[in-house]
């Protein structure tokens, strides 16, 4: 096996026991993404063009509640922000990729396929300047997952009668998403904040409550976690 193979073999393995949680939130993104008015064909295309879960789920809620397309851009962006600091933190390790691999792995990097890059690069980096094939195989395997898990819940969502109402779905979907992020306390001082907010602005038009909660709880992680790392 040729140094590339196993490096896409080793991250495609690294990423299947994750698949395993991903593909339920795939199809249940893709269930309720028909439910919520998406025609089938633009359900499948967010997922191929956004190809990440949270903002997925968020965008969907808020065309659900008939949100202006601005808002609904600009809630998926201010979600998506984390990717700036993932590309940011694994550059080092690719930096002497072609644009054309760096924009293809870009597209790739996800929160699940850049954890487990990241432990295989710092734990031990390879002397070899294969390591992207690892990147490659991890976030492709995620993505294809993806997209089946979609086509699976948009298939079934299309099945679905109406009176079965799956709304209640969204929010509990969140809530298990939450529950595997709250895992220190910048994280959870940024939830607190961000619901907060939420609350307290959920009577203004156009679920931009959403937006101030998102902005407010970054903003507020972030310092957190500043603030934190400067102690002694």
């Amino acid at each position: 096996m040729t140094t590339r193979a196993r490096e896409f073999g080793d991250g495609v393995r690294a990423q299947l026991p994750i698949l395993v949680g991903v593909a339920p939130f795939g199809a249940i993104y893709g269930a309720l993404a028909t439910g919520a008015g998406l025609a089938p064909d633009a359900a499948q295309a967010m997922s191929a063009i956004v190809f990440a879960g949270s903002s997925q789920f968020v965008a969907t809620s808020l065309f659900a509640a008939a949100a202006p397309w601005p808002v609904i851009i600009a809630t998926t962006l201010i979600i998506n922000l984390r990717h700036l600091w993932y590309s940011a933190s694994i550059a080092p390790y690719l930096a002497h990729l072609p644009a054309r691999w760096k924009l293809g792995l870009a597209y790739l990097l996800t929160d699940e396929a850049y954890i487990v890059s990241m432990q295989r690069y710092a734990a031990a980096p390879p002397a070899h300047d294969h390591r992207h094939w690892y990147l490659a195989g991890s976030g492709l395997a995620l993505w294809l997952t993806w997209q089946l898990a979609t086509a699976v819940g948009v298939f079934v969502g299309a099945q679905v009668p109406a009176a079965w109402n799956l709304d209640f779905a969204l929010p509990l979907t969140f809530i298990a998403l939450l529950a595997t992020a709250l895992q220190d306390r910048p994280a959870l001082l940024a939830a607190g904040i961000a619901g907060l907010v939420a609350v307290l602005t959920a009577g203004l038009p156009y679920q931009l409550g959403l937006v101030f909660a998102a902005i407010a709880g970054i903003s507020v992680g972030a310092v957190a976690r500043r603030t934190l790392a400067r102690q002694p």
